[in-house]
């Protein structure tokens, strides 16, 4: 993509060693969302005390407010305030399993070989780190941005917690429509498709939708030794068994054919080509897609899974009810009622009662023709000049997605580069940021709010 001239350039203020310290000593913070219960509020407490001392500027000339029970939201006034800009991250992490082989300790936030361990080092106490250290050495060199820029970091996020909700009905009401929004999502991977070369900044455009569904069936119980026909158990496996991959269509969003056409002009030969008739044909792409399976196919379809079954309480005994819940992600294009009749159609069965439990609709596309992408395109040209900036489609969910309902440009983009391996670890086992990466990280926020205008 071709940065437009007329964009500000980025001068480059000194960045304060000892990053990989701070995002350390954040690490050995346990903010569990999940298990708050078992743990207290203490990591959480601790955390939130450890902020100020880590970023004493961000803190003496930024406002600081709580949105709902875990949303820290900070405001930097601009010169403007007509196109603000909210910069996100969350600062809760999943459980650890401790039968799991770390090589270093989970919440030690050992550095060692140029790399930080630990929970949370790319999800997502990484991303919040760069964006800190760039404002805190923006701070130190006496910048003021050109436009209100706002800060939305988020402790319940992997428990699809309502505190970024409560953080954006809040600006909303206020009136403070952002003009960019930027969350965790992609991020500077290599090679992102076979025989596509070189570095590549995967920057979510979109993001699925939300779903999870509870099916149940009541039946006769009694003795298993003299079962019915159809037991509550069998008819809720049944309705499972009937929900399988192909359930939805595929359907290709704009953003993966504007990702192939860009990732032909990275290949040569048969896949330039290949990727080229891709781009053009979405409907052949959605076909190709699907068959292919796995990540490929959840780009371009509403998934499905069974994630829970419930029923019985001894070995010998029929339940008198059943139950299974389903989690879906609901392609960009389609929404939940009309995921939630599919689903009913396909079980085919009156007596398996469809009841929806939680949900959020997928986000419109937003715009990569357009000066808020141009902006981020800007930035990684300073911080990743080799990798080009590629829209897709994000499949997990994330807090940005209490805000594309009013926003008119959400993206999902954590600039940091993670190699296949790393982005396994995200959730698994020695998940891991190189320092040097976070150093780009910053640089990436650093010069996207010096190219604000």
């Amino acid at each position: 993509m071709t940065v437009p001239s007329d964009l500000p350039s980025a001068a480059a203020p000194d960045a304060r060693p000892g990053i990989a310290d701070r995002l350390s000593r954040l690490i050995q913070q346990p903010t569990v969302s999940a298990e708050r219960d078992i743990r207290g509020d203490e990591p959480f407490d601790a955390l939130l005390a450890l902020l100020p001392e880590l970023y004493p500027l961000v803190h003496a000339q930024l406002t600081r407010e709580t949105h709902g029970s875990a949303g820290l939201l900070y405001h930097w006034r601009g010169a403007a305030s007509d196109r603000p800009v909210v910069l996100m991250a969350h600062f809760d992490v999943v459980p650890v399993d401790e039968s799991d082989a770390w090589t270093h300790p989970p919440f030690a936030g050992t550095i060692a070989g140029g790399w930080v361990y630990g929970r949370g080092a790319l999800d997502d106490k990484g991303p919040l780190v760069v964006v800190l250290e760039a404002v805190e050495n923006l701070l130190a060199a006496g910048f003021a941005p050109a436009q209100d820029v706002y800060l939305s970091f988020g402790g319940d996020e992997e428990v699809f917690g309502s505190s970024a909700q409560a953080t954006a009905t809040a600006l909303r009401d206020r009136g403070v429509v952002p003009w960019v929004v930027v969350d965790e999502g992609g991020a500077v991977v290599d090679a992102p498709l076979p025989f596509v070369t070189g570095p590549a900044a995967m920057i979510g455009v979109g993001e699925k939708g939300i779903l999870t569904l509870r099916l149940s069936a009541r039946g006769d119980g009694g003795h298993a030794s003299a079962p019915p026909a159809t037991t509550a158990v069998g008819r809720v496996a049944r309705a499972v068994d009937r929900l399988t991959p192909t359930t939805f269509g595929p359907r290709v969003p704009a953003a993966i054919s504007r990702m192939l056409g860009l990732l032909a002009g990275r290949s040569s030969g048969a896949p330039r080509l290949l990727y080229r008739i891709l781009a053009a044909t979405p409907f052949l792409t959605g076909r190709v897609f699907a068959i292919m399976g796995g990540e490929p196919a959840a780009l371009v379809r509403t998934t499905v899974a069974a994630t829970m079954l419930s029923g019985g309480t001894a070995a010998n005994v029929l339940p008198s009810q059943a139950s299974a819940t389903i989690n879906l992600r609901i392609a960009l294009g389609e929404t939940i009622a009309g995921t939630v009749r599919r689903v009913t159609r396909r079980i085919g069965d009156p007596l398996v009662q469809v009841e929806v439990l939680e949900g959020d609709e997928p986000s419109p596309e937003s715009p990569v023709d357009a000066p808020q992408f141009a902006l981020l395109a800007a930035a990684l040209a300073d911080s990743h000049p080799d990798a080009a900036a590629i829209p897709y489609v994000m499949m997990a969910a994330t807090d940005s997605r209490h805000f594309h309902r009013f926003a008119p440009a959400v993206y999902r983009f954590a600039p940091l580069e993670m190699s296949a391996a790393q982005r396994a670890s995200i959730h698994g086992v020695d998940e891991r940021v190189e320092v040097a990466a976070l150093e780009r990280g910053e640089r990436f926020h650093r010069s996207l709010l010096q190219r604000l205008q």
